[in-house]
C-alpha cells in the first residue's frame, strides 16, 4: 500500500487501460484520444491555454518550463525552502542563468514580502522570471503562490514558472484566474497514473518570451510540442498506453468534480494531521502552511517507523530527503486515496508505534475518524 508523495495508488480501471495492446501513436484512433485528453487536461488546469504532454518526469517538464522561456545570463529569482526548490536553482545554474535564491528554512514557507521587496526594487525590470515550488514535496509545506504571483504580476516583466507537481489535481491551481505563465506537473501524483508523463501549461506571455529565448533545446522544445498539439499529436513517440490510462483517470476526476477533489484532499490532510497530533507525533509543517498532498512528521525514530510499518502492515511511507534523512518521514495522501486508506494508514501507524514501545491508546484513529465524519 503506497502512502508516499508519488508514485500514488492507481485505480483498477486505469491499470486495465494500461494493459491494453498499444495502438499507433500516429493513428487516427490515437489522435481522437489525444484530443479528448487535451480537453480534459485544460479542465483540470482550469485554463484555455496550451497544456502540453511530454514523455518525461516532473523534473523533465520543469526543465522544459525553464529552458524554453529564458536565455543565458537572464536574472531569475528561485524560491528555495526544500529539495525541489533547490533543484530548480541547480537547473538554472546548469544553463548559465543568473539565479538569485530567495530562501526559507526547510519546514517554513517562503515569505511573499521578500519577493515583493526584490521585485519592487527592480525598477530596470531586469528580473525575467520567478520560479516557485507550490507544494514542496520534501517538507509538506505549501507556499503562498497566489500572493507571490500577485507581486510578479505587479512587476509587469517577469514570468512566473510554477512547480505544481504535488499540487495539480489535489489543490487549487487556477491558472487562468491567477494568470500563471508556466505550470508543470507529473502523472504519478494527483493524476492517479504511474510515472512517465509530464504536463506543461503555457500562457501567451510565456510564448512571447519563447520567441527570443536562446537556451539549447531539442526534445524539450515546447514550440515543437505546441505545433503538434494543434494536430492532436506529439513531435516524438509518446507513451501511448499512459495516455490511454490518463484518459480514464481524467474521466474519473471529472465525475468527482474539482471542488470535491480539493475538499477530499483537505479532509485527508486534516485527518492525518489530527491523528498524528493525537499520537504525540511532531508535525514538520505548521497548520498554516500544510500541504493537502503530503504530511511530514519529525521524529528520531523515522526510519524505524518506516521499516516497521512496511514489515508488519505492508504500507510504504517516504523518508526524509538530504539532511532530513532519518529525522523525518512523509505520508502521501494525494491522488486515488479514500477515507478507508487514511484510517488504515493511521491504524497501522498506531500499531507500529506500539510495536516500537511508544504509549498510544487508539487516540490517533479516533481523531482521524472525528475529522472524516465532520
Amino acid at each position: 500500500m503506497l502512502m508516499i508523495p508519488g508514485p500514488t495508488p492507481v485505480p483498477e480501471q486505469v491499470l486495465l487501460a494500461l494493459a491494453k495492446s498499444p495502438i499507433g501513436h500516429r493513428s487516427g484512433d490515437f489522435t481522437k484520444i489525444m484530443a479528448d485528453v487535451t480537453a480534459k487536461l485544460k479542465w483540470i488546469h482550469q485554463t484555455t491555454n496550451d497544456v502540453l504532454i511530454l514523455t518525461a518526469s516532473g523534473t523533465g517538464v520543469m526543465e522544459a518550463g525553464i529552458i524554453n522561456f529564458l536565455s543565458k545570463g537572464d536574472r531569475v529569482l528561485v524560491g528555495e525552502n526544500g529539495k525541489f526548490g533547490e533543484r530548480w536553482g541547480e537547473v538554472c545554474d546548469a544553463y548559465g542563468i543568473n539565479t538569485e535564491r530567495v530562501k526559507a528554512e526547510w519546514g517554513q514557507p517562503l515569505d511573499p514580502e521578500v519577493f515583493r521587496q526584490i521585485l519592487e526594487a527592480d525598477t530596470e525590470k531586469s528580473i525575467k522570471a520567478v520560479i516557485i515550488t507550490h507544494s514542496e514535496t520534501s517538507t509538506g509545506v505549501v507556499n503562498d503562490l497566489e500572493t507571490i504571483n500577485r507581486y510578479v504580476k505587479a512587476h509587469g516583466k517577469a514570468l512566473i514558472i510554477v512547480d505544481a507537481v504535488t499540487s495539480l489535481g489535489a489543490m487549487q491551481v487556477p491558472i487562468d484566474a491567477w494568470g500563471l505563465d508556466v505550470v508543470a506537473s507529473g502523472s504519478q501524483k494527483g493524476y492517479m497514473i504511474p510515472p512517465g508523463l509530464g504536463f506543461v501549461a503555457v500562457g501567451e506571455k510565456a510564448w512571447e518570451a519563447y520567441k527570443t529565448a536562446n537556451l539549447p533545446r531539442y526534445y524539450f522544445d515546447l514550440g515543437k510540442a505546441r505545433k503538434d498539439a494543434k494536430k492532436d499529436s506529439t513531435p516524438f513517440t509518446t507513451s501511448v498506453n499512459m495516455v490511454v490510462a490518463l484518459q480514464v483517470a481524467l474521466k474519473m476526476m471529472q465525475a468527482e468534480g474539482l471542488e470535491n477533489i480539493f475538499a477530499r484532499h483537505i479532509r485527508h490532510r486534516n485527518a492525518t494531521r489530527a491523528a498524528a497530533k493525537a499520537m504525540g507525533l511532531e508535525l514538520y509543517a505548521a497548520d498554516s502552511c500544510a500541504s493537502a498532498s503530503i504530511t511530514a512528521i519529525a521524529t528520531p525514530d523515522a526510519e524505524k517507523i518506516r521499516s516497521t510499518i512496511k514489515k508488519h502492515f505492508d504500507i510504504v511511507m517516504a523518508g526524509g530527503q538530504d539532511h532530513l534523512n532519518g529525522s523525518v518521514f512523509r505520508i502521501g495522501h494525494l491522488g486515488f486515496v479514500s477515507d478507508r486508506d487514511i484510517l488504515t494508514a493511521m491504524a497501522a501507524l498506531e500499531g507500529t508505534l506500539q510495536i516500537l514501545g511508544h504509549e498510544v491508546s487508539g487516540a490517533g484513529v479516533k481523531a482521524a475518524i472525528a475529522v472524516l465524519n465532520s
